[in-house]
């Protein structure tokens, strides 16, 4: 299927169109509902850390008693 550069300019150009008039209809966070996000993000984040690293202890612990 071989287009012809006027046309694909037309397609390339209604797209970008479109593009824009869907980048108008988003709302975006304000920066306190970013910020506020970004600090639960890196709370989880350490909860998970410290969860799986004393998870990983304990079954090392668990290894080394049953590998002499």
């Amino acid at each position: 299927m071989e287009r012809s550069p006027a046309q694909w300019w037309r397609t390339s150009r209604q797209y970008l169109s479109d593009v824009r008039s869907e980048m108008r209809k988003v709302t975006w966070p304000t920066q306190r509902e970013y910020v506020g996000g970004t600090i639960g993000v890196v709370v989880i984040l350490a909860f998970m850390t410290f969860v799986l690293g004393v998870f990983d202890y304990v079954l090392a612990m668990g290894i080394r008693l049953i590998v002499p």
